[in-house]
């Protein structure tokens, strides 16, 4: 089963990549965006390539390049932010405001027990996310969530550190069944004409926070 296609031209596709699927095969092995790559040819000599990086447990909007150029043409894109994402997000409590900016520096840290993960660190690279409130409830909160950077794990530490983690993120919140309640929601790229944007899942609809 390939996933829902959201945009297509002669030059990209936005496909709509299910929550837990990683983008890349792993070393362990397992399903991955790659097996579905033959089936989103569509009639092209080379197989499309994802553009961008997008967490296994994120669900939403991936964008990939169907030729050399059009994968050169989106790198340079995301590399100069010219590319505007949008985040949906369900948090456990959440601000007070209903807009702001959450700006601090991330940095990676591993180890031997534990493996790697982000942290907040004044020497790390700079990280920027706007947010807004779209819907309140139950002690939860509705984000929607800009990143002005594209530091990995960049929403969850910041949505994290800021004391508001997103529900159901096992690294930097608590595990839950539903899964991390995050969602690309859309993807701009002007240069290019593209826009698309993903439906919210099911799972997402049911925490009741006014989706």
């Amino acid at each position: 089963m390939t996933p829902a296609v959201l945009y297509r031209d002669d030059a990209v596709l936005v496909i709509d990549k299910p929550a837990g699927l990683p983008v890349h095969r792993g070393p362990r092995g397992g399903p991955s965006v790659e097996d579905w790559l033959e089936a989103l040819r569509f009639g092209k000599r080379r197989l499309p390539q994802p553009a961008h990086r997008l967490d296994a447990d994120t669900a939403g909007c991936l964008v990939l390049g169907r030729t050399k150029p059009a994968l050169a043409a989106l790198g340079r894109a995301f590399a100069e932010g010219a590319v505007e994402k949008v985040y949906w997000a369900v948090v456990r409590g959440g601000p007070t405001a209903e807009t702001g900016e959450i700006a601090l520096p991330l940095a990676k840290r591993s180890s031997r027990g534990s493996g790697w993960r982000m942290v907040v660190d004044p020497a790390g690279a700079p990280a920027r996310t706007a947010w807004r409130v779209l819907g309140r409830g139950d002690g939860r909160t509705w984000l929607e969530l800009r990143p002005r950077t594209g530091r990995t794990h960049q929403l969850r530490v910041h949505c994290a550190a800021t004391g508001w983690p997103i529900l159901g993120d096992p690294v930097y919140g608590v595990a839950a069944p539903g899964g991390l309640a995050l969602l690309a929601r859309a993807v701009s790229i002007p240069a290019l004409g593209v826009r698309a944007e993903a439906p919210v899942p099911d799972r997402m609809r049911a925490l009741g926070v006014g989706m």
